[in-house]
């Protein structure tokens, strides 16, 4: 029997580690980026960066500020490549009622968690629907983790023995 890569482990471009620390995360969503050609070139050699990243609704559509990508050395001459530029994210009209109403109402916050090839040509980012963790939830999820590499080590160590 042949095991299955899963698509987005193999297809992934970036991932905004620190947004699962400072976020409660409640629910994910992919939606299509609308992106520049120098962009799918810089894209392609891995040059983003989601750390400080978030997404915002305004006038009915969604987009995403502060997601650095780095114009290549070789980018076309005639072309002004701005690496923060603001990008429009494509969601279904129902998507975004849905997440502006969320959004406005139960004061939750919209997080890019990755960036990621689909059907190896389209750029997706998965976005997270979450709210902002409290100091103290912070460090019980540090504690978890540590807890978690500590038993690891424990186990792996009572293997040995036997």
């Amino acid at each position: 029997m042949v095991k299955k890569k899963s698509a987005n482990a193999s297809a992934s471009i970036a991932r905004n580690k620190r947004a699962t620390f400072e976020y409660r995360i409640e629910d994910k969503i992919e939606a299509g980026l609308q992106l520049m050609g120098w962009e799918v070139k810089s894209i392609r050699m891995g040059k983003v960066n989601l750390s400080d990243c978030y997404v915002y609704i305004k006038e009915g559509e969604a987009f995403m500020h502060g997601c650095t990508i780095q114009p290549l050395n070789t980018a076309s001459t005639h072309v002004i490549c701005d690496p923060i530029r603001t990008k429009k994210l494509l969601l279904k009209r129902s998507e975004i009622d849905k997440l502006a109403g969320l959004i406005e109402r139960q004061g939750y916050t919209l997080i890019p968690l990755s960036m990621y090839w689909r059907k190896g040509a389209w750029v997706k980012v998965e976005i997270g629907l979450g709210k902002g963790k409290k100091d103290h939830d912070k460090r019980e999820d540090t504690k978890e983790r540590e807890w978690k590499i500590e038993k690891a080590r424990v186990m792996k160590k009572d293997k040995e023995n036997t």
